[in-house]
């Protein structure tokens, strides 16, 4: 009955092995596969969304949408309607026009949908995804250095020549900027330049994206709270100017309400939809994810 006994260690060792090696290869294969043929999802039935989850990822993107156009086009119609217009030097309080709207179409809207698609846009490709973030920062550039110079020129022009740099609004302001630009700069080079060696930085990578996410969220709400003490700044002017002796300065003044209202909501949605798993792609999971996890 020698057949019954059990095989030697080293034939046990042997079979391990064997199995580790075959279950490796699998993984290698699933992996090659999912790099050639982007990546595979499979359904997580323990994170399925349900009628309340899809309800509030919708609301959510809707609402959002309606008040990052909203409040742009709220600024374009107080500053037309109340304000006199946009100019270039030719007047200098024409000029200054430039500034809150050029200011909340690069720091709020473009910078709001930007953050919006990269955290609920989980369908396509994750490659364009990032593209399609950088682009909408990108558009934000040109804003932010046109309403930069607009409002610098127009304190030079305006007599007699208003001080720079002197307010709690202009100093938020300069921090903000500055924090864009490290953002866009680092973003830029360590999610797409490092991209040609990508299996070399992946763990760089993977190290920067709750940093560079914590502090784009931070970014947006510097912005906010930037707009809103931009519009507090106005609004003491304008009373010490005219005060709310008509009522279309009262009802200027009830706009500019309306606008920091909705700075404050846009802060608050922008900042549950960065932080709540509100994405479709959340009830599924990459196929390497899970042979990762097994």
């Amino acid at each position: 009955m020698s057949f019954l006994r059990p095989f030697p260690r080293s034939l046990q060792g042997f079979l391990s092995h064997k199995h580790e090696d075959s279950k490796q290869d699998d993984f290698i294969k699933e992996l090659k596969g999912a790099m050639r043929h982007g990546p595979r999802y499979e359904e997580d039935s323990e994170n399925a969304w349900n009628c309340c989850s899809w309800f509030e990822y919708l609301l959510i993107v809707i609402l959002s949408t309606v008040l990052l156009i909203g409040v742009l086009v709220l600024t374009l119609f107080w500053v037309i309607f109340y304000r006199g217009g946009f100019a270039w030097a030719d007047s200098p309080q024409l000029q200054f026009n430039l500034h809150p709207v050029l200011m909340v179409a690069g720091c709020v809207t473009f910078s709001g949908f930007s953050i919006l698609l990269y955290r609920l846009c989980r369908c396509i490709k994750h490659l364009y995804v990032k593209l399609t973030h950088m682009l909408f920062h990108a558009c934000a550039i040109p804003c932010i250095v046109m309403a930069f110079l607009a409002v610098f020129e127009s304190h030079n022009l305006v007599e007699p020549p208003k001080p720079h740099f002197y307010s709690l609004h202009t100093w938020l302001g300069l921090i903000t900027m500055a924090m864009f630009a490290v953002q866009f700069i680092v973003g830029f080079f360590s999610f797409l330049v490092l991209l040609c060696c990508e299996n070399r930085t992946y763990s760089c990578r993977s190290a920067m994206v709750p940093i560079h996410a914590s502090f784009g969220l931070a970014n947006f709400m510097m912005a906010v709270a930037t707009c809103v003490t931009g519009l507090v700044e106005t609004e003491r002017q304008l009373v010490g100017e005219t005060g709310l002796s008509t009522r279309n300065s009262e009802i200027e003044h009830y706009i500019m309400n309306s606008m920091g209202v909705v700075f404050v909501a846009l802060g608050i949605i922008i900042s549950v939809a960065v932080r709540r798993s509100n994405a479709p792609a959340t009830a599924k999971v990459y196929v390497t994810e899970r042979l990762e996890i097994n």
